[in-house]
């Protein structure tokens, strides 16, 4: 049946329609090479590979070398840049090496002369190439990405955020950084307590329901506080304080703007790639196929709409007294005994040896007496 509505309500909703549609935008205007770079990084090159590059114009990629290769080989780019810069005025007799380097200049559209040569050379930076973990985070992402689209559409945010554990985690709920962010939505102690509950009996950062929408209300703060879903998602690195200043001295809340002028002491490779990281991880994920291939992704292991109970750390139980076995504690935790094999393991907890492997970032099913392992 359809429905008159009164000419002063139609106009409410034309005039709404455009307000909601901007703040559900992720735009990538000006960020285009950017984002190509984290293309290649995803689908490209290995963790073997190690990507030469300009540490500001990053798609600007001089070479690759392997780990082995990468000292050696970041001396001769330097070394060809040098030797472009003083032979300005005969470009014709530069070496193999040094044209090669000299065309990738020319055609990412940086003006060959002695200034800018001086910058390259200063900003002469490497990349590793992660297309084995992020072909595993698109299959791990199978196990939440419909239940954490859900989360963000019913909190009002852009779904396509809902991948962001692309770039921080790999959709792997156990990831820990150097920094001590864990989970999936990696959330430090101090900003997970402002959302969560994280103390040393509980920590909700392991509890992927209850993550994902402390990590929308985060978003969503951040996105309250600086109006544009670019410098969002960039405050999700950097830190709503961060971007917040850095809006307030490039005066602009436009992204590009803010990476090209914003130059703050904290503000570096990682916190302006940020939001193009995210984008480019979006785009190979709609894609997926085309990079990697048919891929069999976990099957759901998160209900929509129905958080997991949370996830709890080591404490003191009142059990009865047993002999040791495999069962688990509170914290999910097993020590490895003698003779211990990682099936059985798998089996006495009802999982897989592929997730208890996910879980602990074993690179193969080799296991030791004493060794901790997460299983669940």
């Amino acid at each position: 049946m359809k429905l008159s509505l009164p000419p002063v309500i139609g106009v409410l909703l034309a005039l709404a329609a455009p307000a909601v549609a901007e703040r559900l935008e992720l735009p990538s205007q000006g960020l285009e090479s950017r984002i190509e770079f984290w293309k290649k990084v995803y689908t490209q090159y290995g963790e073997n590979d190690v990507i030469i590059h300009d540490r500001v114009r990053v798609n600007l990629i001089y070479d690759v070398a392997s780990k082995d290769e990468k000292a050696l080989k970041i001396a001769a780019v330097q070394q060809a840049l040098d030797e472009i810069r003083s032979s300005l005025a005969t470009p014709e007799n530069l070496s193999p090496a040094a044209k090669q380097v000299y065309d990738a200049i020319v055609a990412n559209g940086v003006p060959v002369n002695a200034e800018s040569l001086a910058d390259l050379r200063d900003n002469v930076h490497t990349q590793l190439g992660i297309k084995e973990r992020f072909r595993e985070g698109v299959i791990r992402s199978g196990r939440y990405f419909e239940a954490f689209q859900q989360i963000f559409e019913t909190e009002g945010l852009p779904a396509d955020i809902a991948l962001l554990p692309l770039v921080e985690s790999s959709f792997e709920n156990r990831a820990l950084s150097n920094a001590g962010a864990a989970g999936i939505w990696q959330f430090t102690r101090s900003t997970g307590r402002l959302y969560m509950r994280v103390s040393g009996k509980l920590d909700e950062r392991l509890d992927p329901a209850k993550a994902t929408r402390a990590a929308a209300h985060l978003l969503h703060d951040n996105y309250n506080a600086l109006g544009s879903w670019p410098l969002a998602i960039s405050a999700y690195n950097h830190g709503r304080a961060g971007m917040m200043r850095a809006q307030s001295e490039v005066g602009s809340s436009d992204i590009t703007k803010v990476i090209d002028e914003y130059k703050g002491p904290l503000f570096g490779y990682a916190s302006m790639n940020f939001y193009a990281e995210f984008l480019a991880a979006v785009d190979v994920y709609k894609s997926y196929e085309q990079y990697f291939g048919k891929l069999a992704l976990d099957k759901p292991s998160m209900k929509q709409g129905v958080a997991p109970a949370p996830a709890r750390v080591a404490a003191k139980t009142a059990t009865k007294p047993r002999v040791q076995t495999a069962k688990a504690s509170v914290a999910d935790k097993y020590r490895v005994r003698k003779g211990d094999t990682l099936v059985e393991i798998a089996q006495r907890f009802g999982v897989t040896v592929r997730d208890l492997m996910d879980t602990n970032n074993l690179r193969n099913s080799v296991i030791r007496a004493g060794q901790i392992l997460l299983v669940r």
